[in-house]
């Protein structure tokens, strides 16, 4: 049983690749750190933002799945983007790569504008909250 509940009031506008609320009863917290496009050598990989949002988001649910949970048990992901304008731009193709590794079960979500992330090549990163069974 899925210990999460998504939430979408009518009152609000309609998501597009997020949930509005998600709440959670029961199970497991797990607290997922910031995953950026870096490889296993620990080099930031992809030249463009797609390309980095596949590998950060892919880190990020590696991690999950280290943990025991899959990408259905995200409640919550922080999106933080070094340029918004890019990452609007390519929201279509990045809510493909988002539904090709994680699926249609939004977490509630937020992108956040920085100006330079840890990696000075990383132009994404993502955390979050998730909740096992």
């Amino acid at each position: 049983m899925n210990p999460l509940t998504r939430i979408n009031p009518a009152a609000l506008a309609p998501p597009r690749g997020f949930s509005h609320a998600v709440t959670a009863t029961g199970g497991r917290l797990v607290f997922l750190a910031g995953q950026t496009a870096l490889d296993g050598e620990g080099k930031v990989v992809g030249a463009t933002l797609p390309e980095q949002f596949e590998t950060a988001l892919g880190n990020l649910l590696t991690a999950l799945r280290a943990a025991g949970g899959a990408p259905s048990a995200l409640a919550r992901v922080t999106v933080y983007a070094t340029d918004v304008a890019d990452y609007r731009a390519h929201a279509r193709e990045l809510g493909r790569i988002w539904r090709s590794l994680a699926g249609r079960e939004y977490p509630a979500m937020a992108v956040v504008g920085t100006v330079r992330l840890w990696d000075e090549q990383a132009l994404v990163e993502l955390d979050g909250i998730a909740v096992l069974d």
